[in-house]
């Protein structure tokens, strides 16, 4: 079985997240969307939280399963019984940052993979933070992020401004 993992903190999720695990479950038996905690980061939502909303947002796609981890990323992957790392990539920024950790996972995990996925045009503007700072000032997501999570998300986000 062919499985792929999309690590991310995923705070909130967003259109382009479900855009590549979309893409991704084409390429795919199994993709793992997988809600890392990052303790560097002060989350809006908890892990729990993540988690549920995942599943919400894809709940059209038939061969995701939503997980989540802390520790390192090619551990993690190792259990999943997976040598496929999926990453999204919206801009030239991000190729630099994913690519130094993909290789450096590659000298120590030889046998895993990365794979780079450009986001779809629609939206290669669209990060967690950018809806975060959006809708903090009243701006409209709809369309930003999943439709089911709309509300949540931006009640959230006004609560903790």
């Amino acid at each position: 079985m062919r499985i792929g993992v999309c690590p991310g903190s995923f705070d909130p999720v967003t259109n382009g997240h479900v855009d590549i695990f979309s893409r991704a479950s084409k390429m795919f038996d199994l993709v793992i969307a997988a809600v890392f905690h990052n303790p560097n980061k002060k989350p809006l939502f908890t892990m729990e939280e993540r988690v549920e909303m995942l599943n919400l947002a894809t709940k059209d796609i038939t061969n995701i399963k939503v997980d989540s981890f802390s520790g390192l990323l090619y551990d993690y992957v190792l259990q999943q019984n997976s040598n496929f790392i999926v990453r999204g990539l919206r801009a030239l920024s991000d190729f630099e940052y994913e690519f130094q950790r993909a290789l450096l996972i590659k000298k120590i995990v030889p046998e895993i993979e990365t794979i780079f996925m450009m986001t779809s045009n629609e939206y290669s503007f669209v990060s967690s933070s950018s809806i975060k700072e959006l809708a903090k000032f009243g701006g409209p997501i709809t369309g930003l992020v999943p439709e089911c999570l709309e509300e949540k998300i931006t009640k959230r986000i006004r609560e903790k401004s």
